[in-house]
C-alpha cells in the first residue's frame, strides 16, 4: 500500500508538472518569430521565390545547345510492284537511328535579355517577401500591444470592483454607526454591481485581443496568453523631432520603392525583349544518322550492325530568319511594353507619395498621442487628487454617495483615457521606427 501510494504521489507530480510545461507566455520577439515562419503568406511567398530560382535555371539553360535523339523501325509486308505489271509478297523491315543538335546562334539579344529578366524577378519578390514579412511584423505588434491594453483595463477594472466592494463595507459601518441614511448603502452596492459590469466587460475585451493574436499567429486560442512586458511611459525622448530623415530613410530603403523600382527594370527589359522580333535570328545544327533495311526477297543484305556503320551520315546546318512582316506583331508588342514602362514609372511616383503621405501622417499621430498623453496624464492626476478629497468629504459625512460616485466615474474615465493614449502613443512611435529600420520589437 506504500508503494502504491508513493506511485500515485509520484504520478501526480509529472502530470502536475507536464501540465505546467505545457503552459506557455508568448513573449512579443516570439509571437513575430512564429508568425513570419508559419504565416500563409509567407510561405506562399517562400514558394514563389523557389519558382522563381527555377525560372532562373531555365533561362540560363536557353544558352546551351539542345541535343536530342531517335531510333525508329518500320516494317511493311504484302504485295508490292517490284517491276510494272509483277507483284510479288514482300516483307521487309527498314530501322533508323540519329543524333540531333540544335543552337541558338543570335536571336536579337533576347535570350540574355529574358535571363536578366528572370533575375529581376527573383530580386523583385524577395525584396516584396520582405515587405509583406515588414507588415505582418507590425500587425502582430499592434494586436500584441492591444493584449497589453486591455489588460491594463482589466486590471483597473477590477481595481474600481474591489474598491466598491470596500466600500460597501465601509458604508454599512457608517449607516450603523447613523453616520449616513441607509439609502447609502443601496447606492454603493449599485455602484459595485455597475463594476462588476464593467469587470465582464473588460475580461471579454481581452479575451477577444488575445483571439486576435492567436488567429494571427494561426495558433490555437485554447490556453494562449501572452508574457506581461513593461511598456515604458512616454516622453519626448521617443519623439522623431523632424521628419525629413524618416522620409530620406524610407524612399532609400523601404521595400515598396525598392520593388517598384525593380519593376522599372523588368519594364524595360520587356521593351528590349519586344524589339529582337525585328532583328534577324540565326540557328545551327547537327544531325548524325544511320539506317539498315532488310527483305524477305533477298539475303544478300550486311549484318545489321555493318549496315549501321556504313550507311553513316553528318549534316550541318545554318538557318537565317528573317522578319519581313509580321502583321504588326513585333510593333504592337514593342507599343504595348513601352506603355507598361510608363505606367511602371508612375507606380514608383505614386509609392513615393503613398510612402510619404503614410510618414507625415504617423509622425504627426505621434506629436498628436505624446500630447493627448500629457494631457489625459494630468487630468489623471487632477482626478485621482479629487476622489481622494471626495472620500474624506464622503467619511465626513459632507458629500453624498452619488457626489462620490460622479468624482469616482471621472478618475475611472481619467485613467481609461490615459491608458489608451499611453499604448496609442508607443504604437505611433513604433510606426516611426518601422519606417526608419529599426526594430520594433524593442
Amino acid at each position: 500500500m506504500k508503494t502504491l501510494k508513493n506511485k500515485l504521489i509520484l504520478g501526480f507530480l509529472l502530470a502536475t508538472s507536464v501540465t505546467f510545461a505545457q503552459e506557455k507566455l508568448w513573449t512579443l520577439e516570439e509571437c513575430v518569430d512564429y508568425a513570419l515562419e508559419h504565416n500563409i503568406t509567407v510561405r506562399q511567398g517562400e514558394n514563389s521565390l523557389l519558382q522563381n530560382e527555377q525560372d532562373v535555371i531555365a533561362a540560363k539553360g536557353q544558352f546551351l545547345p539542345s541535343l536530342s535523339g531517335s531510333l525508329g523501325h518500320s516494317t511493311t509486308f504484302g504485295n508490292e510492284e517490284i517491276f510494272s505489271g509483277e507483284f510479288v509478297n514482300r516483307t521487309s523491315n527498314s530501322t533508323n537511328v540519329g543524333v540531333g543538335l540544335s543552337q541558338t546562334i543570335f536571336n536579337g539579344f533576347r535570350l540574355t535579355n529574358l535571363y536578366r529578366q528572370s533575375k529581376l524577378n527573383l530580386e523583385s519578390n524577395q525584396l516584396e517577401l520582405d515587405r509583406i514579412k515588414d507588415d505582418i511584423s507590425l500587425n502582430v505588434v499592434n494586436a500584441y500591444l492591444n493584449v497589453l491594453f486591455n489588460k491594463e483595463r482589466l486590471e483597473i477594472a477590477k481595481a474600481q470592483q474591489s474598491f466598491s466592494a470596500k466600500q460597501v463595507a465601509q458604508v454599512k459601518d457608517l449607516v450603523d454607526a447613523g453616520v449616513q441614511p441607509r439609502a447609502n448603502i443601496y447606492d454603493a452596492q449599485a455602484t459595485l454591481s455597475s463594476d462588476e459590469q464593467e469587470v465582464t466587460v473588460a475580461e471579454n475585451n481581452y479575451n477577444l485581443a488575445l483571439l486576435s493574436l492567436s488567429q494571427l499567429l494561426q495558433v490555437s486560442y485554447n490556453g494562449f496568453e501572452v508574457a506581461v512586458m513593461n511598456v515604458n511611459m512616454p516622453s519626448s525622448a521617443l519623439l522623431y523631432n523632424d521628419v525629413q530623415p524618416v522620409l530620406d530613410y524610407a524612399l532609400e530603403n523601404r521595400n515598396e520603392i525598392r520593388v517598384a523600382e525593380k519593376n522599372i527594370e523588368i519594364a524595360q527589359l520587356n521593351s528590349e525583349i519586344s524589339k529582337s522580333g525585328y532583328y534577324p535570328s540565326v540557328t545551327g545544327g547537327y544531325n548524325f544518322s544511320s539506317s539498315a533495311f532488310f527483305s524477305n526477297l533477298t539475303d544478300t543484305e550486311d549484318p545489321f550492325f555493318d549496315q549501321l556503320d556504313t550507311q553513316k551520315s553528318n549534316g550541318f546546318r545554318v538557318s537565317v530568319n528573317i522578319p519581313i512582316f509580321s502583321r504588326f506583331e513585333n510593333k504592337t508588342n514593342l507599343a504595348k511594353s513601352k506603355i507598361a514602362e510608363e505606367n511602371s514609372l508612375l507606380t514608383l511616383d505614386q509609392a513615393k507619395l503613398d510612402l510619404e503621405s503614410n510618414i507625415q501622417r504617423a509622425f504627426t499621430d505621434a506629436q498628436g498621442a505624446f500630447k493627448s498623453y500629457l494631457a489625459s496624464q494630468k487630468a489623471s492626476e487632477a482626478q485621482e487628487i479629487a476622489l481622494e478629497n471626495a472620500k474624506e468629504r464622503f467619511n465626513a459625512g459632507i458629500v453624498t454617495s452619488f457626489d462620490l460616485e460622479q468624482v469616482r466615474v471621472r478618475y475611472v474615465n481619467a485613467q481609461s483615457s490615459l491608458i489608451n493614449a499611453k499604448y496609442d502613443f508607443v504604437f505611433k512611435t513604433k510606426v516611426l521606427d518601422f519606417y526608419m529600420g529599426k526594430p520594433i520589437t524593442d
